[in-house]
């Protein structure tokens, strides 16, 4: 039984530092702070790599090799959160879902789950079995492999004795798969800074420079950016991440003829990446699929103003014309013309700019922390 000041919480989750990504920021801001309020983590994550953790984390790391053969790597993760999941108060689960649930049939834990998106949909697609809109997934009766992948999603989401989403669109669709509304907690992301962050040098002609952050899956369209910026005169490109999309990304950027104008940055640092944000003018995000874009509240609290499409929980966040601007989804020539917009106008990047950095203050790290704690608390007493 958790004590009244303490929880002993086991956190989940696929990918941690020096893996880059939002839940992977989120979480080791939330486990610190939920460490110095007292709380004892232990967090298990897949890694490439074997080192412990973040130097001087104040919570135990531990780290299983994601490359093991898939079979292997279940059976592994299972036992190694049955091992540890006995002494826990409550699982915090951010990703490896189905394995947390199928060891939680065993240890009977009260279990928290943070949804950010749709694995399912994002497994279909990569795997090339649907090519189509979050929303049109939701509604439509797929064949056999894509109805078997939702109704795993659905059954493992149900199990969770409550979930966090970080958007009233998640909540919905969440809904929609078989989750009680009273189940459910939204609680909008937030963003905890470096109080000082140097820009750096980036090898990149003189002009505007627009910056693109996060994992090149399809769904991002990064290809869409680089044909935006490829018409226009005096702008460039930093990418910054990784993933299957990288080298027809690289491909495509020299059949454009601007192979000098884009800096493929790679998978960085959290703070790597942020001094490369600093160090841009526009932040673009052209995806067709959002739940609650952490990035972008990283790049309005540097104050970089926001070209995003209207996808997914990314307008409860991005408000046209007052900290960013909006374009539709797959609309290459709105996206252009907002980048061009917004290159030729100062004046409204400063507007954008000042904008962005409100929207970001009133997002409160404190606050998530202290509303994240509160329903860890209630979903524990479920041990009294």
């Amino acid at each position: 039984m958790p004590s009244p000041t303490d929880l002993s919480i086991l956190c989940v989750t696929g990918i941690f530092p020096p893996d880059v990504g939002g839940p992977a920021t989120y979480l080791q801001q939330i486990c610190s702070a939920l460490a110095a309020r007292g709380h004892r983590i232990t967090l298990v994550t897949l890694s490439d790599q074997s080192a412990p953790g973040p130097s001087g984390a104040p919570y135990r790391v531990i780290r299983l090799p994601r490359r093991l053969a898939r079979p292997w790597r279940w059976a592994r993760t299972i036992m190694v959160l049955v091992r540890l999941g006995r002494n826990a108060d409550v699982l915090f689960v951010h990703g490896l879902a189905l394995e947390a649930v199928l060891a939680n049939a065993v240890i009977r834990r009260p279990l928290v789950h943070k949804v950010v998106g749709d694995l399912a949909w994002e497994r279909a697609t990569s795997l090339g079995w649907v090519d189509e809109s979050l929303e049109v997934f939701q509604q439509r009766r797929h064949g056999f492999r894509v109805g078997m992948l939702k109704a795993l999603r659905a059954w493992w989401t149900r199990r969770a004795t409550r979930i966090i989403v970080p958007s009233v669109f998640l909540s919905q669709w969440v809904v929609g798969w078989g989750v009680l509304q009273e189940r459910l907690v939204v609680i909008r992301n937030a963003v905890d800074l470096p109080e000082a962050l140097a820009p750096v040098a980036v090898p990149l002609p003189p002009g505007v420079r627009l910056v693109v952050v996060g994992r090149l899956v399809p769904w991002k369209r990064v290809d869409g950016v680089l044909r935006a910026v490829a018409v226009l005169e005096n702008t460039s490109l930093v990418i910054v991440g990784h993933g299957p999309e990288h080298r027809s990304l690289v491909t495509l950027a020299a059949s454009l003829g601007m192979a000098d104008r884009v800096l493929f940055a790679g998978q960085r640092a959290h703070h790597d990446t942020l001094a490369l944000m600093a160090s841009c003018d526009i932040f673009v995000l052209n995806s067709t699929y959002e739940g609650y874009p952490h990035v972008v509240l990283e790049a309005m609290g540097i104050g970089l103003p926001v070209i995003a499409t209207a996808a997914g929980g990314t307008p409860e966040l991005v408000r046209d014309g007052e900290n960013g601007l909006l374009v539709a989804p797959d609309d290459e020539a709105g996206l252009r013309d907002a980048i061009a917009r917004l290159a030729a106008s100062p004046p409204t990047r400063r507007r954008l700019s000042e904008g962005a950095r409100r929207s970001a203050a009133q997002h409160s790290h404190d606050a998530l922390v202290e509303q994240t704690e509160a329903v860890l608390r209630d979903a524990a007493r479920d041990l009294e």
